[in-house]
């Protein structure tokens, strides 16, 4: 039969490589990539080309999701006709260099006749992994993949790449367990590796080796330094049962169940060097549910329900796609993915001509993302986002508008926390001026604008100026709202902060035993501000070496944080570390689990936050303990670049 080669112009930018894989079949891997790829070629108005490639080849069956059988050659020929091309060149006399030899070989091949469209509605390609006739086995059992990589190392990251300049996206669905093949599809060729488990040991496991060896194998390998965004992807979830869905995502010990979400926590910490994450968000909305509809033979769900409710595959696809297709990392939260697409769709509108009132709403989303960077502890991003919106904000509303104070202050606060004191002294002097002048003095912002003040006076080392002006707060908040309003107690904690840091530990400890007394009647023994109050006082009774005080209230905390967060919470195990002191201090049994790295007692959460800003310049550090050079560093600053700037730039994921 003639095969009909196919014409596509280079795309104008570079595509982008994506591996399925899982250490065992029955994970629905297949059926996750032919979902995944109808709904990236309906982008753009369905002008999106999509490549997906069966590297299955012991078991294929992705053409079966398809109406369209052309029964042409596929990954087995086309590799077969490169492993002839390369005998032939390396009989000649000169011997060309490893890149100039794949491309040269990959030209002479051509990937177009082993491509064929899939649908017609849409731009979405399938190279098979072969044609199917009586000689397949053999010839694949004669291909030998660990020897044509020998041959000539570069070749399929050419390939990759080449592919890449003709398709947005090339789906590759690779073998399972740890073959040659599967080492090529997951390590050599991607740019994304999604890994499809199951929740069960053996697959659980299987997907951590090969996260692991093939991150090490990109950090070690000079020619093969490029970034490498992991994807985990649970599958064959069953809705039904809350209980033990919950105990295989969050672990339980009794059960010995680790929880697939800390052990994929743990694995992209040591794989990109941070010291914490969290994957929350990522697995409340990526949990792809057993369906009994799709149980049986080949069908695309997102052909079936395309007006799917929240509880359809459709939607959890779609729910995916905003981190696969948008470039985000995993430990990125809904939340922020979605403030950035707004953002960039305001950028957008303005860049072409939008009414200047649209300004107003980017100002917006830029302040709401710097709040969420600032609570995620990424101070670098939270600086970024409340600059750009103050002084959008100072352009369109003026100084004096509400608005423009709220970033200020925002802006004021982080720059305190990064010890630019100076600058949010200047910041809140004038917010302060504002205020008073508009409002008044005792208006509840003006005294919240006087309490920030206090705050950075008390970090330049003012601390009788800024316990002065604090005392001036907590005097309007007593007569103007009562002993016990929360405005009222929150001041009173940061007033006995300042005096535990001035070393009057007495007085600090009376403020604050008043204080969770307090906050335990109103709020309740475990909420998040009484276990602040709790951590404030326990950290005051260490100090002043009341070690079996102190224990108790760190363990009541502990406790809390594990029904609150579960065990690996990063809160709870800053809790932890902090009994594991007092224990130490004590002589007694250290609690905590083993192996369980120490982390440094905190006070505040805004310096609980600070510690995380760190993490990005981790992985360049890291790489002089793997051994990886130069590349392997411009690689990591590429991964992990969030800068919202550039972040901005991306196009939208739909």
């Amino acid at each position: 039969m003639d095969i009909t080669a196919l014409s596509l112009p280079p795309l104008t930018g570079t595509g982008e490589v994506v591996t399925f894989y899982s250490y065992k079949g029955g994970t629905g891997r297949t059926m996750a990539l032919s979902n995944i790829a109808v709904l990236l070629a309906r982008q753009q108005n369905a002008t999106t080309p999509v490549l997906m490639i069966d590297w299955d080849l012991e078991a294929p069956g992705l053409h079966h999701y398809f109406d369209h059988h052309d029964e042409g050659p596929g990954v087995l020929e086309l590799f077969e006709a490169c492993r002839e091309q390369l005998m032939r060149r390396r009989k000649g006399a000169a011997l060309l260099d490893e890149e100039e030899l794949a491309r040269e070989v990959l030209a002479a091949v051509g990937w177009e006749q082993y491509v064929s469209r899939v649908d017609q509605s849409s731009q979405l390609y399938l190279m098979r992994a072969g044609r199917f006739d009586d000689s397949y086995g053999e010839r694949l059992a004669a291909m030998h993949w660990d020897e044509l990589f020998n041959s000539c190392p570069a070749l399929f990251r050419c390939f990759a790449d080449n592919l890449a300049r003709h398709f947005r996206y090339v789906l590759v669905d690779s073998r399972t367990g740890r073959t040659d093949s599967a080492g090529i599809c997951t390590t050599l060729l991607p740019r994304k590796l999604v890994v499809v488990f199951t929740p069960n040991r053996q697959s659980l496991e299987g997907v951590q080796a090969l996260v692991t060896r093939a991150t090490a194998y990109r950090r070690s390998h000079e020619d093969e330094q490029r970034p490498l965004l992991v994807y985990p992807l649970p599958s064959r979830i069953e809705m039904g049962d809350s209980a033990q869905r919950a105990q295989w995502r969050r672990g339980d010990q009794q059960q010995r169940i680790l929880g697939y979400q800390p052990i994929f926590e743990q694995l992209l910490c040591s794989c990109y060097g941070m010291s914490q994450m969290s994957l929350d968000s990522y697995f409340d909305e990526v949990q792809l549910q057993q369906t009994r509809t799709f149980a049986y033979g080949e069908q695309l769900a997102v052909r079936m329900d395309q007006g799917g409710d929240r509880f359809s595959l459709t939607r959890t696809f779609e729910a995916f796609l905003d981190w696969l297709a948008g470039g985000y990392f995993p430990w990125q939260s809904s939340r922020e993915i979605h403030l950035l697409a707004s953002i960039v769709d305001a950028r957008r509108a303005l860049e072409e001509g939008g009414v200047r009132a649209l300004s107003q709403p980017l100002a917006r989303d830029l302040n709401l993302l710097g709040e969420l960077y600032r609570r995620e502890g990424r101070l670098r991003q939270a600086l970024t986002c409340f600059e750009e919106s103050m002084s959008l904000r100072q352009r369109g509303l003026g100084e004096d508008h509400p608005d423009t104070l709220a970033s200020k202050s925002n802006l004021a606060g982080v720059l305190r926390v990064q010890g630019q004191l100076d600058d949010a002294q200047f910041l809140e002097e004038c917010i302060v001026e504002t205020r008073e002048r508009l409002l008044g003095r005792e208006h509840l912002d003006t005294l919240a604008a006087r309490a920030n003040l206090a705050a950075t006076l008390a970090e330049q080392g003012r601390s009788a100026e800024a316990l002065a002006m604090l005392d001036a707060v907590l005097d309007a908040y007593l007569r103007l709202l009562g002993s016990e309003h929360l405005l009222t107690l929150a001041c009173k904690a940061s007033r006995a902060d300042m005096l535990f840091r001035r070393g009057d530990t007495e007085h600090a400890r009376i403020a604050q035993e008043q204080v969770l007394a307090a906050r335990k009647r109103l709020l309740g023994a475990e909420h998040v501000d009484t276990l602040r109050s709790k951590t404030a006082l326990g950290c005051t009774l260490l100090r002043m070496q009341e070690l079996d005080a102190a224990s108790s209230l760190f363990e009541a905390v502990v406790q809390a944080q594990i029904r609150r967060l579960g065990p690996d919470h990063p809160d709870t195990r800053k809790a932890r570390a902090q009994l594991t002191d007092v224990q130490v201090q004590l002589g007694g049994p250290v609690g905590g689990r083993i192996g369980e790295p120490a982390l440094v007692p905190e006070l505040h959460q805004d310096a609980a936050a600070a510690d995380y800003d760190d993490a990005l310049s981790r992985p360049l550090r890291q790489r002089e303990r793997h051994g990886a050079s130069d590349l392997w560093t411009r690689a990591a600053e590429e991964l992990l670049a969030l800068d919202v700037h550039l972040s901005a730039t991306r196009p939208p994921s739909r």
